[in-house]
């Protein structure tokens, strides 16, 4: 720029000067002008616009250093108006914070001060002209903290004393600068960087949360926990203890604190601390030391289901709600007397044709009904094996229909059942069977019958005799009637509305249905779904089946079902009893199953001096290795007893495995393992055992009757005796003349008397009537050949082994040992 220039340029802003001082006496630069000015700055960087706009730009180049110069002192005025500002805003703050403090105090609506816009102050004389720029309104602090009190106040309902609200008063807020001390852009809103108003709605916002989370501290009260201080309770009159308890446990019944009770057993002459067990008399010492009572706590078995099993028997009987229950009969007799034919002929079906043999391998329960009147009828096996199974039937019975051939008589079966119902202490009616055979003798059989305490009522006794025949159903009514006649005499009589008790009368392991029981309900009602311990098992009652096959969902007293549900083969004569709920039945038949296991292992006799000799002689003892599988637990248990009762001399039966169900794999695997002989009782081995038995050699024997089973195993069993031998004398020799050979010895010339003699033989020397020598034939020949046998009448030469002393004249004897087989 030439001097010229410069000349003219001062002239004009002299010109403007004079002419604005003479109207108001500030200067006016308008917004437009500065952004021009920034503009045409940022555009000296590039030469190539400088040049393009050179001409276009020569006004306000000539103004430039004017415009900067005011543009510094503007931003001085705003920095120092910035800082005034948030003197006043931080002054404003205290004085709300103070008027909140007493709008709580005074339990007053708060009173928010307004706090007006401050004047600028004016310019000193030395300072230039004050030169405006652009505008930015900015709430003021007070406003903006009365507004976010309301907004967080809930709304209110309008009412007239409510007062208006003021206009907020706006003040002017700095413009914002970059890192280099230049103005920032203000473009359009919205615009990332340019808008001034997005910065300042930040800040407006981040004073909002302070002010928010200050009303918040000094609104919202602390206050301190106070230690909850332990009220005094009296002593309780009497208290139920635990042996084991220790201080803090006594504390919490006694209502007093450990370190108290410890003092005073310390006070006592017991020295304990507070987690230290206490025994019985120290309980005791210390309940009367306070002076109250104290008592044992008595826990009750629940696992001791027989225990259970009797008291609801007796609860029943104390019952109101009884109700007439049919009566249990059991047919009890010697084997082929009939006792299923006449079941059979009461329920109208062909069981016996079922039985293997025609025997009955195992308890059937049956109902009948004759004249509206049911009757429970118990079909036991009248074999001797089945002793246990027929003391089973007579626990569980009411009235035994005691059956006895007409033509047969009382035999050892019959003596037995006899036994079994008068120790079961119920009534016997004597049904003499067969009456359509010609041999038969009612008389007979009453005289015998007579001997064990039944007599007739014809002879003046009180036992019931009915001549029947089962096979044509003569006398079968008659039989029938006096059986509900003697119900009646006995009133039984039971609640169904109780929990259900029963006895197993069989069980077995079906492949369908898993472990199976046939039960005879005695009390109660058992249903479908009800949580159950048989024995050692337990369960939940899954499916119900009547006697003739047909699903029922419940079960009245004295009615047989077969039950299924149970986690294993319970066994017969087990107690049945329901509970509350299956947690307890599962905890009740796993301590039962643990308390049965933990007998078995402590059945163990041990060696004493009173059984040593015989502990010395069993252990010397061989014996035959069973795993026995049968159909029902009955038949297993039977034969058990039976195998066990073989009375074979060094010989025992040791049945290694006992159960239900098919032979399976690991049957086999014990076989083979043990070296024992697999017996199956009305079952059969799975295709897979089968195999497994023929690669392993195991020998698998199949029975359907028992005495063949019985009579297989006692021949097993004198198979493993050790073969007996017995002296036979064979034949009789006379020395006739002797030679004496260096090598060999000496050898006899004998004449054969009687019999004969073997080169295997042994051979005793007779000298004047006295054994001098026994011992075994060296060699035996006749003439020059070696012979194995010379029979009487011949010459033979011999020699004895280690014996040289023989003589002519000596007598010797030719014997042999003998198997002798057992009897």
């Amino acid at each position: 720029m030439t001097k010229k220039q410069e000349n003219e340029t001062s002239k004009e802003l002299g010109m403007d000067n004079k002419k604005t001082s003479g109207k108001s006496g500030k200067l006016k630069i308008s917004v437009s002008a500065i952004r021009k000015g920034e503009k045409k700055t940022e555009g000296k960087r590039s030469n190539t616009r400088r040049r393009a706009n050179n001409h276009s730009n020569d006004h306000s180049k000539r103004r430039r250093p004017a415009a900067q110069d005011l543009l510094k002192d503007l931003k001085q005025k705003q920095r120092a108006d910035e800082a005034r500002l948030d003197q006043e805003s931080k002054a404003a703050k205290q004085e709300y914070k103070k008027s909140l403090n007493k709008a709580e105090a005074s339990e007053s609506k708060p009173v928010v001060k307004k706090v007006e816009s401050v004047e600028k102050p004016a310019e000193t004389a030395a300072e230039a002209p004050k030169v405006r720029g652009p505008k930015i309104l900015k709430p003021s602090p007070a406003r903006l903290k009365q507004n976010q009190a309301n907004s967080e106040k809930p709304a209110a309902k309008p009412s007239s004393s409510r007062r208006p609200s003021s206009r907020p008063s706006f003040t002017e807020a700095p413009m914002p600068e970059n890192k280099e001390g230049r103005r920032r852009k203000s473009g359009k809103p919205g615009r990332k960087g340019q808008n001034s108003y997005a910065d300042q709605g930040r800040g407006a916002n981040s004073n909002r949360s302070e002010q928010r989370k200050n009303k918040k501290h000094q609104s919202a009260p602390q206050v301190k926990k106070q230690v909850t201080q332990r009220k005094d309770r009296p002593l309780p009159e009497s208290f139920e203890y635990e042996v084991g308890m220790n201080a803090q446990d006594l504390g919490k019944i006694l209502h007093r604190e450990p370190a108290e009770i410890v003092k005073k057993l310390f006070m006592l002459g017991i020295m304990i601390n507070q987690n230290r067990s206490l025994d019985k008399d120290t309980i005791e010492l210390l309940a009367a030391d306070y002076g109250i009572e104290a008592v044992e706590k008595v826990h009750e078995d629940i696992s001791d289901i027989d225990n259970i099993f009797a008291q609801e028997m007796e609860e029943s009987k104390n019952s109101e709600n009884q109700v007439v229950r049919p009566p249990v009969v059991t047919i009890m007799g010697h084997v082929d007397h009939g006792k299923t034919t006449l079941l059979d002929r009461l329920r109208h079906t062909r069981v016996s044709e079922h039985e293997a043999g025609g025997i009955t391998q195992n308890i059937g329960a049956y109902q009948v009904r004759i004249n509206d009147r049911l009757i429970t009828f118990l079909d036991t096996p009248g074999h001797a094996a089945f002793s246990s199974m027929r003391a089973r039937g007579a626990e569980i019975t009411d009235i035994v229909v005691l059956i006895v051939a007409a033509d047969d008589g009382v035999m050892p079966q019959t003596i037995e059942a006899i036994d079994h119902a008068k120790s079961a202490g119920v009534p016997i009616i004597v049904a003499i069977n067969k009456m359509d055979r010609p041999g038969a003798n009612p008389a007979h059989v009453t005289e015998q019958l007579m001997q064990y305490e039944l007599i007739p009522e014809n002879y003046g006794g009180s036992t019931i005799f009915v001549n029947i025949s089962a096979k044509t159903g003569m006398g079968i009514d008659e039989l029938l009637e006096n059986i509900i006649l003697e119900a009646d005499m006995l009133e039984l009589k039971a609640d169904p509305k109780q929990k259900a008790i029963g006895t197993v009368v069989e069980a077995r392991l079906s492949r369908g249905k898993g472990p199976v029981a046939d039960v005879l309900i005695q009390q109660g009602t058992l249903r479908v779904g009800d949580p159950i311990v048989v024995g050692d098992t337990f369960g939940r009652v899954r499916t119900m089946t009547n006697d003739k096959g047909h699903q029922v969902k419940k079960a009245t007293p004295s009615m047989p079902v077969e039950i299924t549900g149970l986690n294993d083969v319970p066994e017969s004569a087990d107690k049945l009893v329901v509970f509350a709920d299956e947690k307890t039945a599962r905890a009740v038949g796993e301590a039962r199953a643990q308390q049965s296991l933990q007998k078995q292992r402590e059945n163990v006799q041990h060696v004493t001096l009173d059984n040593l000799f015989d502990t010395m002689k069993r252990e010397s003892m061989k014996s035959v290795d069973i795993v026995l599988k049968a159909d029902v637990q009955g038949s297993a248990e039977a034969l058990a007893q039976s195998f066990q009762k073989i009375d074979v001399e060094g010989v025992r039966v040791n049945i290694i495995h006992s159960g239900v169900g098919a032979i399976n794999e690991s049957d086999v695997t014990l076989a083979s393992a043990s070296n024992a002989l697999i017996i199956g009782f009305n079952v059969r081995p799975t295709a897979t055992a089968k195999s497994q038995a023929a690669q392993e050699g195991v020998d698998i024997r199949l029975y359907s009757i028992i005495y063949k089973a019985i009579d297989d195993v006692k021949a097993a069993m004198q198979g493993m005796l050790e073969p007996t031998y017995e002296e036979k004398v064979i034949g009789n020799l006379t020395v006739r003349e002797t030679w004496k050979v260096s090598k060999i010895g000496t050898i006899a010339g004998a004449f054969v008397d009687n019999g004969y003699v073997t080169r295997e033989s042994g051979i005793r020397v007779i000298r004047d009537g006295v054994v001098k020598y026994d011992g075994k034939v060296a060699s035996l020949r006749r003439f020059k050949d070696d012979v194995k046998e010379v029979k009487a009448g011949f010459d033979c030469g011999l020699t004895i082994e280690n014996f040289n002393d023989i003589k002519e004249g000596d007598e010797l004897e030719a014997y042999e040992m003998q198997e002798v087989k057992p009897g």
